[in-house]
């Protein structure tokens, strides 16, 4: 039998259950949260998942709503989140019978669920089950990188191509920035902001991420490299963490960045930095399969993780 009881542990609690989560993600993340909920107008509620009374798992939901709820939005991104030995078939199936019954649909109520679970077959016929309708929307796509191999494992599992780029960037005698203030994080806003209006690609909005980024930083959660070349930065990557798991953010490379494939040997670095800091999960940052995104996906699948499509849109 599953509950879900609802704010019932302190940020503190929360964070440290959070940290046992293996391969967590930002939407789930108490971080997010705090960063997007002023910029949606909206409000968050976290849940602890009991099974049988034991405790299984995490959810975290945002939502909104005008005359006592009688209009009234509800979304769960990227969830639920479960502790080790929990979130089988039945379990999964129990969370969305439980979470239906609590928000079920109506008149006046928009829902949205994107849960975090490995597409299929058996996954798509057992959520309409619970009372979720398909919308029939593509799910989040990445490759995660297993941080817990050694280091030659790790670049052993790198492609062939990958490798020799990073090997070129390295005996390019690249010197990689890790340091992290207030102008560094404003410079990396605006010429991200600069560079995603000019190529029109997806991504992060610049406001959440100028909420988001020195949220991160306060609490030593926040990953800036930058390549700096005759002191002019040529590349610089952002990696978010969250628990026991981190996320590619955003990057941008300059023609001299591509040139000396700085990319490359930020993401190696960075996967190395995060490794050293504990991190056992590190989630790439999303692909898609169009063609404008294939650059990106070859890109992220040269690091050699396994790659990983979740369920789609429910509502």
């Amino acid at each position: 039998m599953i509950k879900i009881r609802w704010n019932e542990l302190s940020i503190k609690d929360w964070e440290k259950k959070f940290s046992r989560i293996p391969r967590s993600n930002i939407l789930q993340s108490y971080t997010y949260a705090k960063g997007m909920c002023p910029i949606a107008k909206q409000k968050a509620r976290w849940g602890l998942i009991l099974v049988d009374g034991k405790e299984a798992g995490l959810v975290q939901i945002l939502e909104a709503g005008i005359f006592r709820n009688a209009i009234h939005a509800v979304q769960l991104d990227r969830g639920p989140l479960w502790f080790e030995g929990f979130g089988s078939a039945v379990h999964i199936k129990q969370f969305f019978v439980e979470w239906n019954r609590q928000f079920p649909r109506r008149f006046g109520r928009k829902r949205r669920i994107l849960p975090e679970t490995e597409d299929g077959i058996a996954i798509q016929k057992m959520l309409p089950q619970t009372g979720l309708i398909d919308e029939k929307v593509e799910g989040y796509k990445t490759f995660w990188v297993d941080l817990t191999k050694t280091v030659e494992d790790l670049r052993a599992a790198l492609k062939p191509k990958w490798r020799g780029h990073l090997n070129k960037a390295e005996k390019s005698g690249l010197s990689v920035s890790l340091e992290i203030s207030p102008e560094i994080i404003a410079w990396v806003l605006a010429v991200y902001a600069s560079d995603k209006a000019a190529r029109a690609y997806g991504g992060p909005s610049p406001e959440f991420l100028k909420a988001y980024l020195p949220l991160l930083a306060q609490d030593g959660n926040l990953h800036i490299s930058r390549i700096v070349m005759n002191g002019q930065p040529i590349a610089f990557v952002v990696v978010a963490i969250h628990g026991r798991s981190a996320t590619y953010l955003i990057g941008w490379s300059c023609d001299e960045g591509r040139k000396y494939s700085a990319h490359h040997l930020l993401l190696w670095e960075g996967a190395i930095v995060l490794q050293q800091k504990g991190i056992k999960d590190f989630d790439l940052g999303g692909i898609n399969d169009d063609e404008s995104g294939a650059g990106l996906t070859i890109f992220k699948e040269g690091m050699g993780g396994r790659k990983v499509a979740c369920s789609g849109l429910y509502s």
